[in-house]
Formats: structure tokens, sequence, C-alpha cells
């Protein structure tokens, strides 16, 4: 799978309402055959920045995901509501689902 970390520092006055404004793309990408997931948090320690957690099943899931019209829409909309460009993190991973934390098992729950 691919695998993608994203860093969104959102201006100050859109952070609050950045769910609703991503909604629509977040919405869309879900929705796309090849997405195993696409997941947003706030930071705890930087109340405007989301991080994006996401993986696609394959390079052609990941390229489908790129070339939609949802993605271009975004690439138009959401910027304006940005303090700096996305940072990211990319990696082709030989699995299809997250792994356990091995060292943090806890009894009885796999």
């Amino acid at each position: 799978m691919i695998f993608i970390t994203a860093k969104f520092k959102v201006l100050p006055e859109h952070a609050d309402d950045w769910p609703q404004i991503s909604r629509a793309f977040t919405d869309a990408t879900r929705a796309e055959p090849g997405c195993l997931w696409f997941e947003w948090s706030r930071s705890v320690d930087d109340p405007a920045e989301y991080v994006l957690v996401e993986a696609f099943r394959d390079d052609a899931a990941g390229a489908a995901h790129v070339q939609s019209g949802h993605f271009k829409q975004a690439q138009q909309t959401l910027p304006v509501h940005l303090a700096e460009t996305p940072r990211i993190v990319n990696f082709t991973v030989p699995q299809d689902d997250w792994s356990r934390l091995g060292e943090m098992a806890v009894p009885g729950h796999g």
C-alpha cells in the first residue's frame, strides 16, 4: 500500500473550521475504491496544525486519487486556508492494514 502522512498548517482564523472546509475533499477521497483510510487529527501542541494519515491500495489507486476531480478541486480551494505548503511523508509498504504495536500489547485484545 501507499502510506502517506501530511501536516497541514492552517491559518489560525480557519483552524477551527478546517474539518468543514476539507469535508467535501475528505468524503470524496474516502469514497474512492482504492482508498484504505483518510483520517484527520488535530495536533495537541499546535491547534492550527492538522495531521492527515492516508493510505491507498497501490500505485494505481494513488494515481487515481491525484488525478481525480475532487483532488484537482482541492488544489484550487484548500491552499487559501493554509499558512504554508503542507509537509508530507510518502512510502510504499508491503502490507494492507495497520500492524499491532507488540511492545504495548493489551492482554486479551490481540
